[in-house]
């Protein structure tokens, strides 16, 4: 996969309640080369769930989209990427495995980056999708289980050899959750320890962030997550600088507005009317504008598009009268 990551540098990391459609195309046109789907339960899958089988719908103008799996059963993991398989045919870039997740509710179940406490399960999965599918297999995981105990070089070996054609480190431990920083070094060590393509994940909030990433780690592709919520021009920023061209300049507050007018929208063709889920965007995009404190409140009642609209209004209005003031 090693020619693939040449073209795609820039990955949009799989995100539940985050990555959805309306999401992905956003930072699509800001520059992603390729996005992941919310995460999707192999049990969900196994049992026909409609609400599982919705997020792998392709978002507006997406060709090929990443699909990252989770379970522990290595047969059922196996049955449902054949499904995928099936259903998506070219439209599916890889299958991603996910061993990263460190939620209580998903590593409660043995899934996420609970496997990395059981690196003989993990790779029977790997060694299962892979032989029951044609496309890629990788594998998502951290820098290890428990705090200061880092195991991801040797667990990126063993992945290699139960088939994984490529891997994403993100560089903090799961007992860490999302607390203090991202330890890059360990994605260079995972480097050094495989031959297949490397995925750099971990506190990539700017341009200069993926150069550096790159740079210090020697990574086949840098994988933004919670640096694109609310922000997704921080690929446009990223593919710049990766490509050592000026960055393009910062939306101002109309520009972060109107985005968030636009992923509403967006999302409503997804939803229809209730689109509750926008609350969580809505909540990111005036982050740091004035009068975002108030918005915030008014966010958490709205429903519609409509709804929406009204707060952002009140928000524009807001800026207005802030910017005659001063």
């Amino acid at each position: 996969m090693h020619e693939f990551f040449q073209n795609h540098r820039l990955l949009l990391a799989p995100m539940a309640g985050v990555s959805d459609e309306a999401f992905r195309a956003l930072c699509r046109e800001q520059g992603a080369d390729l996005t992941y789907t919310e995460m999707v339960s192999a049990k969900g899958l196994s049992y026909a769930n409609e609400k599982t089988r919705r997020l792998l719908a392709l978002a507006p103008g997406e060709d090929q989209v990443a699909v990252q799996l989770f379970g522990h059963e290595p047969d059922t993991m196996a049955a449902q990427a054949a499904w995928i398989e099936d259903e998506m045919g070219e439209s599916l870039a890889y299958l991603d495995v996910n061993m990263g997740c460190p939620a209580r509710k998903i590593v409660s179940k043995g899934d996420g980056s609970a496997l990395m406490r059981e690196p003989a399960l993990a790779a029977a999965i790997v060694r299962a999708v892979r032989a029951a599918v044609s496309h890629p297999v990788t594998a998502k995981f951290r820098r290890g289980w428990a705090l200061g105990e880092e195991t991801a070089p040797d667990f990126a070996r063993r992945m290699e050899d139960a088939g994984a054609c490529a891997v994403a480190v993100h560089g903090r431990f799961a007992e860490q959750l999302y607390r203090g920083s991202a330890d890059w070094g360990v994605v260079a060590r995972v480097k050094e320890a495989v031959d297949v393509p490397v995925i750099g994940n971990g506190d990539v909030r700017t341009g200069a962030d993926a150069v550096a990433l790159t740079v210090r780690t020697g990574c086949d592709a840098v994988m933004i997550a919670r640096g694109a919520e609310g922000n997704p021009w921080v690929f446009a920023q990223a593919k710049a600088a990766l490509e050592g061209v000026p960055e393009p300049l910062a939306p101002d507050a109309r520009e972060r507005i109107a985005m968030a007018r636009r992923h509403a929208r967006l999302l409503a063709r997804r939803e229809g009317k209730n689109i509750v889920r926008m609350r969580k965007h809505a909540m990111w995009d005036p982050a740091g504008l004035p009068g975002a404190a108030a918005a915030r409140a008014k966010i958490n009642a709205c429903v519609s598009v409509e709804d929406f609209d009204r707060v952002f209004d009140e928000l524009l209005a807001f800026l207005g009268e802030h910017e005659q003031e001063g």
